[in-house]
């Protein structure tokens, strides 16, 4: 039998980033003390909602999607708002595809040119072949024509220079949320897609 407690809710700091995930049962837990609001999304307008407000909203529908108690339903929240949280994790910025474009603002590291991100590739400075890791300082972003051009080479051989070092970001710009299962349509707004936020390893083209 579905246990719709255990379901998971999507849980954003006070700035409207999302920062992990948390059951329904915590989260009724923080509505009722006040400590979080429920998020909704129409047509992309937002909309929060405090205990009282959604326990009066959720009178109105006639979903699966609810929990009954002895004197009232009350809708499962999908998105919790914290209210007195603006802080992110403390954690390293993940190796990811969307981290090393954010990195290089989606500029070729070789001709120094901006490129949509599906026109980009990632490039291992040193190849594989000739013992080069996948490391934030041996992978860069490059364009297709240059990708191609410098082949399983390295710049030197290939004759081409690359307009910066890469180095390790100290930046985080935005926080890795961990999701077991298939995450809820409503999370899309605060989550970036899966493509982009895949830790990064040696199958990494």
């Amino acid at each position: 039998m579905r246990n719709v407690l255990n379901e998971n809710v999507l849980v954003l700091n006070r700035l409207w980033q999302a920062i992990n995930v948390c059951t329904v049962e915590r989260a009724f837990m923080l509505l009722y003390m006040g400590h979080a609001e429920v998020v909704t999304e129409d047509a992309g307008n937002f909309q929060t909602f405090d205990f009282h407000e959604w326990r009066e909203f959720s009178q109105g529908h006639h979903g699966e999607d609810v929990v009954h108690t002895v004197s009232f339903k009350i809708r499962i929240p999908r998105v919790s708002l914290l209210l007195f949280f603006d802080r992110l994790p403390h954690k390293e910025v993940k190796f990811t595809r969307h981290n090393i474009f954010e990195r290089d603002h989606n500029t070729c590291q070789y001709c120094g040119k901006h490129f949509d991100r599906k026109e980009l590739n990632l490039d291992h400075i040193v190849p594989r072949d000739h013992g080069g890791t996948t490391t934030w300082e041996n992978i860069v972003c490059a364009c297709i024509p240059c990708n191609t051009r410098k082949a399983n080479r390295t710049p030197t051989q290939a004759g081409m220079h690359l307009i910066k070092k890469p180095k390790r970001p100290k930046w985080r710009p935005f926080v890795n949320v961990t999701i077991s299962t298939v995450a809820h349509d409503s999370w899309k707004h605060f989550l970036d897609l899966a493509y982009w936020n895949v830790e990064l390893g040696e199958d990494v083209k």
